[in-house]
């Protein structure tokens, strides 16, 4: 079997399994782990924003989780303050969300190494007391909950996020666009550039790109990947709180993204699946959970230093290139 092959049996057994999980998942354990897989879905964007920056541009980014939290404040205040609908509230929380990258990233890209890390540490913090002090908009300690408004209405007739099932396959349809997305632009000419950059940026200049626009461009995606995920985290759970934009949520995700390794497309699955689960298995046994996670994560950096995501990666080169010597060893 060719690595190629390889990594789309894996694909489409993602893909089948999420496809099936609200039927599957209640055979196999207790049905609320149809909401946790839906949990990990969302948060998986999260993870994959940061996997864009770390694993293709080389900027590791701790303060993804303010683009997350506009997302999610511009949901809920859309709809509290502003009276928008579904759809109107939905994009603009993502536009929230897309807007602030551009701005911050204008300034955070001019740097490199732990000086990015630094800043954007320092406008998550910024934001978050912002969100916390400014309690007549976001609620403050409180948070902001709000009543999610029809997504079609007709007449008597209307569909809203209340359905279980719809609201699986919805969050599975917007998650599933943007892994699409981060796919198509992975592997177009813009992605070659992002690694161009990440290699080396000194050369890619002297070849003619222009390193800060490109730095600037993936930056402002990543941010919009976030803003989506942000988005629809308030949708699922009704409620956007300041907490989600402390850097300590960029943490967890950066952790997620290289469990499951950084550099490929569904890695930020496998990890933050991998780290949700053990989070909920284990927080019902011991109150330090904590620290059983923590071993888990040094354990797998020890041994796949790659991340999951990697190492299955390495495994699939390997049996392709056993194969290979075999064919030419052959008669």
């Amino acid at each position: 079997m060719r690595v190629t092959d390889t990594y789309k049996f894996g694909s489409w057994l993602l893909v089948l399994f999420t496809l099936t999980a609200p039927w599957v998942l209640p055979l196999l354990v207790d049905s609320f782990w149809v909401d946790i897989y839906s949990e990990i879905l969302i948060w998986s964007l999260l993870a994959a924003s940061v996997n864009l920056l770390l694993g293709y541009v080389g900027l590791l980014s701790f303060g993804q989780a303010l683009f997350f939290g506009f997302g999610m404040y511009g949901v809920a205040i859309g709809v509290v303050k502003f009276d928008l609908g579904f759809w109107s509230a939905f994009i603009f929380g993502i536009s929230l969300a897309t807007g602030m990258a551009a701005i911050a990233g204008s300034l955070a890209v001019r740097l490199t190494w732990h000086y990015f890390a630094i800043i954007t540490v320092v406008f998550s913090l910024i934001f978050y007391f912002t969100a916390l002090s400014w309690k007549p908009i976001t609620g403050g300690d409180d948070g902001l909950p709000f009543t999610i408004p029809p997504i079609i209405s007709f007449g008597d007739y209307k569909l809203t996020m209340t359905n279980a099932n719809f609201q699986y396959f919805f969050i599975v349809t917007i998650v599933g666009a943007c892994y699409w997305l981060m796919y198509r632009v992975i592997n177009s000419p813009l992605g070659r550039a992002f690694v161009t950059v990440r290699e080396n940026d000194a050369r890619a200049a002297l070849i003619g790109l222009n390193v800060y626009l490109i730095r600037l461009t993936a930056f402002i995606f990543a941010g919009f990947i976030a803003g989506v995920a942000g988005a629809l985290f308030a949708l699922f759970g009704r409620y956007a709180s300041a907490s989600y934009m402390f850097y300590h949520v960029s943490g967890e995700a950066v952790v997620w993204a290289i469990i499951g390794g950084v550099g490929t497309l569904f890695g930020p699955i496998v990890g933050t699946g991998l780290m949700i689960v053990l989070r909920e298995e284990l927080s019902s046994v011991w109150d330090h959970y904590l620290l059983l996670v923590g071993v888990a994560v040094i354990l797998t950096v020890i041994f796949a230093p790659r991340g999951i995501g990697g190492a299955f990666k390495a495994l699939a080169e390997k049996i392709a290139r056993q194969q290979f010597s075999r064919k030419e060893s052959g008669p």
